[in-house]
């Protein structure tokens, strides 16, 4: 996997963000795009390449889990290379370094499948900005845009348990409310009109889907004023900080 980077130059300690880019596959153009974010808040980019070929819509965009209406081997399911992802950046810059995920659009569902089937340890943040759909907290839904269908070997109540407790942010641009791109098939129209609303309704319903269980939640909601279906602009906004979880501009 080709994967684009970028290290700013006066940073002694940086922290890592991997950027996972959208339905155009332009890794380059997203490494680009959080250049300004690395050189003010002392980041290293990483922008892996999930090329067309490789990886079509339903391994990218939805992890891999089913293809044509039918469940995959769990083996073949993308979700599972963010570990590979990971160690291969950790082998470049140190176990201990702090590492952000940062997925928009296309990237944004691939990190929604990700953090609910494949949560990987030792990220600090997973931001989902502006996708199509997501995984929702629900038994009733099937995968990939729910807990339920899933192989026997898989306690989906714990997996889900865990998912809600992860450290997501779901980041969205108050004015990302066009329909280009944005998927309707039956189970994303459940999710809601359009990418805000879908959104919107996602991180309300795990939030009281916590509640009611009485389960830790660890999500945040992020809204950016102004801003439409932009990674770039969600990247460079100031909110973006604080979809990473800082309270103050490291």
């Amino acid at each position: 996997m080709e994967i684009f980077s970028y290290r700013p130059d006066s940073c002694a300690s940086p922290s890592i963000l991997v950027v996972f880019h959208g339905n155009g596959r332009t890794a380059e153009e997203y490494r680009d795009a959080a250049i300004e974010l690395a050189d003010r808040s002392c980041f290293v980019i990483y922008a892996p390449l999930f090329d067309e070929d490789r990886f079509p819509n339903w391994s990218y965009h939805r992890g891999g889990l089913v293809h044509n209406g039918e469940l995959q081997d769990p083996d073949i399911w993308t979700v599972d290379l963010m570990d590979e992802i990971l160690d291969k950046i950790r082998t470049t810059d140190g176990r201990d370094v702090p590492i952000y995920l940062f997925g928009h659009s296309a990237g944004g569902q691939f990190l929604s499948r990700v953090a609910a089937y494949s949560l990987p340890t030792e990220v600090e943040r997973i931001v989902i900005a502006n996708p199509s759909t997501y995984v929702l907290p629900s038994l009733d839904e099937d995968a990939p845009y729910g807990f339920g269908g899933l192989p026997d070997d898989f306690d989906a109540v714990e997996t889900m348990k865990a998912y809600l407790a992860a450290p997501i942010t779901i980041y969205l641009g108050k004015d990302d409310t066009g329909m280009n791109n944005v998927t309707m098939t039956e189970q994303a129209k459940r999710q809601g009109q359009h990418r805000l609303d879908r959104g919107r309704q996602t991180f309300s319903l795990a939030q009281a889907e916590a509640e009611r269980r009485g389960w830790s939640f660890g999500w945040r909601s992020v809204e950016v004023a102004d801003v439409g279906h932009s990674a770039r602009d969600m990247l460079t906004a100031n909110a973006m900080l604080e979809a990473l979880g800082f309270d103050a501009i490291p």
